[in-house]
């Protein structure tokens, strides 16, 4: 391992995709502060600068960990993951007031394992595709990755988590397009999709469907139906309250007007859970509509960069990782935004480093790390350092070059 780490290329660190992260965390600190007001905004911003400080140990431990050495044990963290996912509902298991049974909490630390799963399944995934890719033309590796991301996937529906098992599809589906599943298998399945996607967008609208909870159901109805569904008001005053805010916020943000001075009289404070899934009110009014823009512009030099690390992977596992984390991190903003405002339905998702919550946060962080650890491999692996690299027939090591379109 040590002499593993010697051949990194260290001129290739990412030190820029490092300060984008903090800068983007900085912000959250901040915003979180807001959120929490005047009783617990201090404690909660202390809360998130410990995780950020927590999360940067984990980036500077896990940029160094060769992925090649960590993917050795997915099967490993695969179990664990899908047993602790499991585990919400055992007497180790709690809702923190919210009626779905999401978080474990020992003692006086809770943590939410489907945040830590997103990465598991990243890494198995990655293993799994760079295990078969020989095999990417056949039906079967397309059954097996379906397989091995569906038990983790309704293990979250269970809790219930329709939001988090929707990024667990969407990992999968991302890469099986850019791993070079072949088109032979996709576009007949694609085909097929399409009719029974909008069979699914029918019937979750019939009432007592057997696919969505009561809760889940209303919700649609009401984001569908805002003038007509009954008790819509009361259904959408979360999402309607966070988009006041967030034109509240105007073109600059109230934070250059008095510099974060005039808490009591934010209009985000009318709204619930505004310290993590409905962070992006804060963010609106605190920073406006530029504000707003310069967040998303730094959110997508992250997964660009991501992508980029994905390109210029030395092999096939590396490049399937980068691709995972990027999207992940791709389907969380886009959703958490869109549920903000009003564009989705009402559903809870964090907003990566932004919004509160220290296994949000831990498992970003993995994810940033890993992605770094991908960028300072060397061309050539040593035959002293452990490698994953598929070998060609004639038994001579060779890195996969596999193209990948940005």
């Amino acid at each position: 391992m040590i002499n593993r780490i010697r051949q990194y290329d260290w001129k290739k660190y990412n030190f820029s995709l490092l300060c984008v992260v903090v800068i983007l965390c900085i912000l959250g600190l901040y915003c979180v502060r807001m959120a929490g007001g005047t009783t617990k905004g201090a404690s909660l911003m202390k809360g998130q600068l410990v995780g950020l400080i927590l999360g940067l140990i984990i980036v500077a431990i896990v940029s160094v960990i060769d992925y090649h050495f960590i993917c050795q044990f997915c099967a490993v963290y695969y179990i664990v993951g899908i047993l602790l996912t499991l585990a919400v509902h055992t007497p180790l298991g709690t809702d923190s007031n919210t009626g779905a049974y999401r978080w474990i909490k020992l003692g006086p630390i809770t943590f939410q394992p489907t945040e830590l799963m997103k990465i598991i399944l990243i890494i198995t995934l990655a293993a799994l595709f760079s295990k078969l890719h020989s095999k990417l033309d056949k039906v079967s590796t397309l059954v097996k990755v379906c397989v091995v991301s569906a038990i983790p996937v309704l293990a979250i529906l269970t809790q219930p988590d329709l939001s988090s098992s929707l990024v667990g599809v969407f990992i999968m589906c991302v890469m099986i397009f850019i791993g070079g599943v072949s088109y032979r298998i996709i576009v007949p399945i694609l085909i097929a999709a399409v009719p029974i996607c909008g069979f699914l967008a029918w019937y979750v609208q019939i009432p007592g469907n057997l696919i969505l909870h009561n809760y889940q159901y209303n919700r649609i109805q009401a984001w569908l139906h805002p003038d007509t569904y009954p008790n819509a008001d009361n259904l959408n005053w979360q999402q309607n309250s966070a988009i006041k805010a967030i034109a509240s916020g105007q073109l600059y943000g109230k934070f250059i007007q008095d510099g974060g001075k005039g808490l009591e009289s934010r209009t985000y404070n009318g709204v619930g859970i505004r310290e993590s899934d409905f962070i992006w009110s804060v963010v609106g009014e605190e920073f406006g509509f530029l504000g707003c823009c310069l967040v998303l512009l730094l959110f997508a030099i992250v997964i660009f960069k991501c992508f980029m690390v994905a390109k210029k992977a030395q092999d096939y596992l590396g490049k399937m990782i980068a691709v995972g984390v990027s999207a992940m991190f791709m389907f969380q903003v886009f959703a958490n935004i869109c549920v903000v405002t009003f564009i989705f339905p009402n559903t809870g998702l964090p907003l990566p480093f932004i919004s509160n919550g220290l296994s949000s946060m831990i498992s970003a962080m993995i994810g940033i790390g890993l992605v770094m650890n991908i960028g300072i491999q060397p061309a050539k692996s040593s035959k002293e350092g452990f490698t994953m690299r598929n070998l060609n027939p004639s038994g001579e090591d060779e890195i996969d070059e596999i193209g990948l379109d940005i």
